[in-house]
């Protein structure tokens, strides 16, 4: 399991609507700014942001401990996870299901 600091997401409120959230987690913890609004499920992630190093992957994954209560471990992550917006929204929504 990992457990490494991410940026917090004091104001972060999980809403219906598991897009929205992962969008959100996601421009806050790659400081994104408003890019993670525009993404859709063929929106490339990993090697197409830069933020979205290994730091990045790092700080991705705690933040979806820390909002959304997910303990991913370790040999549950490979590339493939973070390949596509669309990829790891289907990886969270078969967690919280």
């Amino acid at each position: 399991m990992l457990n490494a600091e991410a940026p917090s997401c004091a104001s972060f409120t999980p809403s219906h609507d598991l897009e929205a959230d992962l969008r959100a987690i996601l421009n806050d913890a790659l400081q994104l700014g408003d890019e993670a609004l525009h993404f859709n499920a063929q929106t490339p992630l990993l090697g197409s942001l830069p933020q979205l190093d290994s730091m990045g992957v790092l700080a991705v994954l705690t933040a979806l401990d820390q909002q959304l209560g997910l303990q991913i471990h370790d040999d549950e992550i490979d590339a493939s996870l973070f390949e596509t917006f669309g990829t790891l929204t289907a990886f969270v929504r078969a967690r919280v299901a």
